[in-house]
């Protein structure tokens, strides 16, 4: 008979110490670490943050453009924390012809405070090798069939940038406001993986 074990689970408080003993030993840890993983792993990581931000860019072209010139500040602008150690938030514009997509080959790095925790696809190590040189194939395989005639951009997180992606609005969504918009929008289209066009009015 199977016997019950006590949950290993680890609380916040916990990743966090473990986490910062092992990069003080490589000698590698922000100074904001502690205090950007326990006061937001649990309520910042979330998506409605940039879900909020492509609303409002849809709905305001001032925000738009100054979205597209720094993200970091229209973040803060919006009321989101942006850790200083993840350096500059970088919007990345879809278009009818371009279209953009974020990976992080060293690790799984995202903008976890503006588009989230990194889900677990986008974390496996197939994704991360083939993303970059097999782009169309992964997102096909992902569901995402695209135009040969569209440019596929990929974004490597690094120390000094995070991205989120910008997506087309869908154009059944004209005239929405923006509480409502922000409902569709998805954290697979805020990092590239899928398009927001089949949404229905």
């Amino acid at each position: 008979m199977a016997q019950d074990h006590p949950s290993t689970v680890a609380t916040p408080d916990q990743r966090a110490a473990a986490l910062e003993l092992v990069l003080r030993r490589k000698g590698d840890m922000p100074e904001t670490f502690v205090h950007d993983f326990n006061d937001h792993a649990e309520e910042e990581w979330v998506t409605d943050n940039g879900a909020r931000m492509v609303a409002r860019a849809w709905t305001d072209p001032s925000f738009r453009a100054r979205m597209l010139a720094d993200g970091t500040a229209a973040a803060k602008e919006m009321g989101f924390q942006f850790p200083e150690h993840h350096r500059q938030l970088v919007v990345l514009e879809n278009t009818d012809n371009v279209h953009n997509l974020i990976v992080c080959t060293l690790c799984s790095c995202t903008a976890y405070t503006i588009i989230g925790a990194a889900p677990g696809w986008y974390k496996d190590i197939d994704y991360r090798a083939r993303v970059v040189r097999e782009s169309r194939t992964v997102l096909r395989e992902m569901g995402l069939e695209l135009p040969e005639s569209t440019e596929i951009r990929v974004w490597d997180t690094t120390a000094d940038h995070r991205y989120m992606v910008l997506p087309v609005q869908p154009p059944a969504t004209a005239g929405w406001s923006a509480e409502k918009l922000a409902k569709i929008v998805t954290q697979d289209s805020l990092i590239g993986a899928s398009r927001l066009q089949e949404v229905k009015g």
